[in-house]
């Protein structure tokens, strides 16, 4: 399986082994309307909504996109405060595999700690809102029902109408991530409403860049963590579902005398989510 996801992942990152550093492109594709998964920070009880990609080689990402719909609170004009972007690993890496999970299963979730994260609070990031329609709906949702089991099945919070924004992000610090797999996950903070993050094609499809193994998209909040729920599996049952996303940077070239396949690993210690100021 672990060849198989490298060979695939390769098809990401044109022209890793030529000198420089080659452009790094990936894409889940555009918002299918199946899908509407919470992703908030700056509240009494944040929540994370998480997808994956799979990184070649050595790569440094400085830029990313991804769309969602911003809902008002009825009475209120919504307004983005802040944005975060953390990076997890796979588990069981940056987590305690040996503790008793409260969901169905720990395989293929994200990790329990980030591995890195930017804020726009802290100067990390950068970002800028484009309004791509007044008014998208997304067939179902999820946005406090996501609880530890035996309750994990709700079967989502149904239809959510709001507007559809792409957010596009610079990252004045950028990632620098050897190969591997990883989850993305961004979260908003919005004043007088909510931000969804809405579901993309699952398998990915063309202009999206399709990759094996392609996980599905998780979600946890405040109360969850350090566990993790599929929201296509364990929630609705109606997934799997990909997150609509992209990123952008450069491979970075192996050191001379570095072997191809040996895959590094980044010694930072995992910052917890939840809990976190600033």
């Amino acid at each position: 399986m672990r060849s198989c996801a490298w060979a695939a992942a390769a098809a990401l990152v044109a022209g890793t082994a030529g000198a420089g550093r080659a452009g790094f492109v990936f894409s889940t594709g555009d918002p299918d309307g199946k899908m509407a998964t919470t992703s908030r920070a700056g509240t009494a009880v944040e929540t994370e909504s998480a997808d994956d990609f799979v990184l070649a080689g050595r790569t440094r990402i400085t830029s990313a996109t991804f769309t969602g719909l911003i809902v008002g609170t009825p009475g209120a004009t919504p307004t983005v405060d802040g944005l975060v972007v953390a990076i997890y690993q796979v588990f069981p890496k940056n987590s305690d595999a040996g503790r008793p999970p409260t969901v169905p299963t720990r395989t293929n979730s994200p990790a329990d700690t980030e591995l890195d994260a930017r804020e726009s609070a802290l100067g990390g990031l950068t970002f800028t809102q484009t309004v791509l329609a007044a008014s998208f709906t997304a067939a179902n949702s999820v946005l406090d029902g996501i609880n530890p089991s035996p309750n994990q099945f709700t079967g989502g919070e149904g239809p959510v109408t709001g507007q559809e924004v792409r957010f596009d992000v610079t990252f004045t610090t950028p990632f620098d991530l050897p190969a591997d797999h990883y989850f993305f996950v961004p979260q908003v903070a919005v004043t007088g409403g909510e931000f969804f993050w809405l579901s993309a094609a699952k398998p990915i499809v063309p202009p999206g860049t399709p990759f094996s193994p392609d996980l599905q998209s998780w979600v946890r909040n405040g109360d969850l963590d350090p566990d993790w729920l599929r929201v296509g599996t364990d929630i609705t049952a109606q997934g799997p579902f990909n997150a609509s996303f992209s990123l952008q940077g450069q491979a970075v070239p192996a050191p001379p005398g570095l072997a191809l396949g040996l895959l590094g690993t980044v010694g930072l210690a995992g910052v917890r989510r939840f809990g976190r100021t600033g």
